[in-house]
Order: structure tokens, then sequence, then C-alpha cells
């Protein structure tokens, strides 16, 4: 399928909390990156995702979803031409990839995600 969803992330003012609460609720195996403040989820078969501080003090705990796509840059422009507002201009993760985070006409949230190509 063309542009799934590929990665969900919990941004939350109490990480632990949700941590907590997740990993009693689910079988989900949860890994801290260490010095970035992100924990990674993996849900075995399926989408996995992520658990981080919200990056906006104050604002409410969210879920929000990456599509992939193929060229970051092109696609968040694309949206923006289609009425998204661009919330997160392209962004690079170190070692892999690089993301971006818009608003949807109707005020909804995307990620959108592209892959690092695989080094030899």
């Amino acid at each position: 399928m063309a542009n799934p969803f590929v990665h969900v992330e919990l941004q939350t003012q109490d990480p632990a909390r949700a941590k907590a609460f997740y990993a009693g609720l689910f079988e989900w195996k949860l890994e801290d990156m260490p010095g970035i403040g992100y924990t990674m989820i993996g849900v075995g078969d399926g989408t996995g995702g992520g658990i981080m501080k919200h990056p906006v003090a104050g604002a409410p705990s969210q879920w929000l979803a990456y599509v992939l796509v193929d060229d970051v840059a092109a696609a968040t422009k694309k949206a923006a031409a289609l009425g998204a507002r661009v919330v997160q201009d392209k962004t690079e993760v170190a070692n892999y990839g690089w993301f971006s985070i818009v608003a949807d006409p109707t005020g909804a949230l995307l990620g959108l995600w592209q892959r690092r190509a695989a080094r030899p």
C-alpha cells in the first residue's frame, strides 16, 4: 500500500506514568533510547511507535500518527498547498530519517516520515 501509517507516537506531560499504564495494559516492549528522552514501542506484528514528553508545556496528551512518504520536504510542501498548516518543518532524526508535522485543513495533526536509505 502506498503511504501506510508507519509509526504512532504518544506525546504526554507524564511519560513515566504513560509507560507504566501501557506496559500493564498491553504486552508491548518498551525500550528507552539513551540520552534523547524517547521510548520506542515494539508491538511485534503491526505498526510500532514511541512515547515522549510533549514538546509544548501544559498541552494535553495526544497520539500522533506518522505516514511514510518518499520525500518529506515535497510532501510537506504539497500538504501546505492543499491547505495544511506546517507545524514542524522537515527535521532530521539522526541515523533514522526525517519527519514533519502538519495540521490538515480540519486541524488534525499528522506526521510525515521519510526513512533514511539503508547504508551498505
